[in-house]
């Protein structure tokens, strides 16, 4: 290893995972979300992985993140749903990246970017089901299918999908799980009462946790993100048989021995009790090493768990060896999949009080994605 620090990713694990998916979904096919670099793991490689596991589509956020796939070469279908205002919109159709609309004004947006490309855009129609977040209330979702049907007939817009998301399916038996299902099943009624469902239309609306344990949910496709990677969608049921894929490293920067009733990092939050050897290790809070993690996140080093020692600073940290041997160059490992017994990211996130998608997609871009087994058998650098 040559940089300070790097994440591996095993795209053999990524593929086990979305082979997982694939079957406990059923009959559904599979949207793999790749959005935030493939959650931090390399946009890529990884979506490559994802579609050599089973996935037949791909999901990202903002078109950019969809325009990159393309520009690797990554044909697949792709899905981008979160679009402000004077983004590439003919960059996206003359790509053949579909869109999400969740109201009258994008949907009018995107039907004037076909008419300039001289081709229909093909837009998945979002409702919100209870989220509160994207997507048409259930009392503005006549309107845009409305204008949907329209366009539609102008020959500017292909509607081939209708999905919403899940606020709680990581929440077993809450209560708005069902009243998001029966307002999907309402708007899809609606949809398919003005002309704009069939069976060339896809209905979606399971995430990983939905694609897991809510069979009712999965209807034509299901959309799976962090399971990808290995992570528990519901971790309070176990692993599900996911295998994490990324493995963060560093080397040591500085080994030293320093004297009992040393001050460590800033403020002092941490004093030695002994003479004892201190290891630099070069990642910090501008890398995604969460500040809060000062004296509670443990990591791997030299065969044993040692406890974050002092404040977390912005490019690096400190533990504390004991009499434990260390030399600078010595491999520490923050979190991976606990085969050696190193932390896994999602005891990373009950320590630090967050989830895993954080711990994974805060690691920064100056720490270089590593993938290994990648269909060729080598390894690469991103």
């Amino acid at each position: 290893m040559a940089t300070p620090a790097e994440a591996r990713v095993d795209l053999a694990a990524v593929r086990h995972n979305v082979a997982l998916l694939k079957e406990r979904a059923g009959g559904a096919e599979l949207m793999g979300a790749v959005k935030a670099d493939a959650y931090g793991h390399g946009l890529a490689p990884t979506s490559r992985a994802v579609l050599e596991g089973g996935a037949s589509r791909l999901g990202t956020a903002f078109i950019g993140e969809a325009l990159d796939l393309r520009a690797a070469g990554v044909t697949a279908p792709i899905l981008s749903w979160l679009i402000t205002p004077g983004e590439p919109l003919d960059e996206a159709l003359a790509a053949g990246v579909e869109l999400s609309a969740a109201d009258v004004r994008l949907l009018d947006e995107i039907a004037a970017a076909a008419r300039r490309a001289g081709r229909p855009a093909q837009v998945h129609l979002e409702a919100d089901t209870g989220m509160s977040r994207g997507g048409a209330p259930l009392a503005a979702w006549p309107e845009l299918l409305t204008r949907a049907r329209e366009l539609r007939a102008e020959g500017v817009v292909e509607v081939v999908g209708l999905w919403s998301h899940f606020a709680c399916a990581d929440i077993p038996g809450h209560p708005s799980i069902d009243r998001q299902l029966e307002t999907y099943r309402t708007a899809l009624k609606l949809a398919e009462q003005a002309g704009l469902a069939g069976s060339h239309v896809i209905r979606h609306l399971a995430n990983s946790a939905a694609a897991m344990t809510l069979p009712d949910a999965r209807f034509d496709l299901v959309r799976c993100g962090i399971a990808m990677y290995g992570l528990s969608p519901i971790p309070e049921q176990g692993d599900f048989g996911l295998r994490p894929a990324m493995t963060l490293v560093a080397r040591i920067a500085q080994a030293k021995r320093v004297t009992e009733s040393s001050g460590v990092s800033y403020g002092h939050l941490y004093v030695t009790d002994r003479e004892t050897t201190l290891g630099l290790v070069p990642l910090g809070y501008a890398d995604g090493i969460l500040r809060h993690a000062t004296g509670r996140a443990e990591v791997l080093a030299g065969g044993r768990r040692r406890v974050i020692a002092g404040r977390v600073c912005m490019d690096q940290f400190v533990i504390d060896m004991g009499d434990d041997p260390l030399a600078a160059g010595d491999e520490v490992v923050l979190f991976g999949p606990g085969d050696r017994g190193e932390p896994t990211a999602q005891e990373w996130a009950d320590t630090l009080g967050t989830i895993t998608h954080e711990i994974v997609t805060r690691i920064g871009a100056r720490v270089p994605r590593v993938h290994q087994n990648v269909t060729q058998g080598i390894s690469q650098r991103a």
